[in-house]
């Protein structure tokens, strides 16, 4: 299968986000009973699932051909959702071989939008819509404002059994995201 290939940014040319200590109280949170719609028409509850899940929130994918906001790449953390997806799709076997049971994208953006983005890259994997902010707000994820769209700060939760283990916050570059779970998933299996 071809893979829809992704310019990388410079990302030398784009704010370093900061932890500004917004995700400090999610270590050990339970996840909350909400029902996310997924990009497959089902629906998911983080709460419900077993084993481990690893779920990486972005602000929003772009749609080819169609311009980012005005000051987008100026945002410290919001360029990089399609160079995120596509590194998580590219080591989606290195992750199920270190035991993710689950993996999803996240996003305030619709189903329908997102849909388009997992088809286009060929995402193995779902994206769940947090688009009326109830898991944000329940878990007090960090979030921005831009053009009108609350949109979350780029972060990935690991789970375990319903119970978040770890936190990876800030992330950049979002391309070396997935990697950096995959390290972390390594030393954990070793230590």
């Amino acid at each position: 299968m071809t893979h829809s290939t992704v310019a990388t940014p410079d990302w030398s040319q784009i704010p370093t986000p900061q932890d500004d200590g917004t995700t400090q109280h999610l270590v050990g949170l339970i996840c909350p009973s909400i029902s996310l719609e997924a990009t497959d028409g089902s629906r998911v509850d983080l709460s419900v699932l077993s084993g481990r899940t690893v779920i990486y929130a972005y602000p929003r994918t772009g749609v080819p051909g169609v311009e980012n906001p005005d000051g987008w790449d100026m945002i410290p953390g919001a360029r990089g959702c399609t160079p995120q997806s596509c590194a998580f799709r590219d080591h989606f076997a290195e992750l199920k071989s270190l035991g993710v049971d689950h993996l999803y994208g996240l996003s305030t953006q619709e189903s329908a939008y997102q849909r388009e983005a997992a088809e286009r890259l060929h995402l193995p994997f779902l994206i769940l819509s947090d688009a009326d902010l109830k898991l944000a707000q329940a878990l007090s994820l960090p979030i921005f404002e831009t053009a009108g769209m609350v949109l979350l700060k780029r972060l990935t939760l690991v789970i375990e059994d319903g119970v978040i283990a770890h936190v990876f916050y800030p992330v950049f570059p979002p391309d070396g995201n997935a990697a950096a779970v995959v390290a972390w998933l390594r030393a954990k299996t070793s230590g």
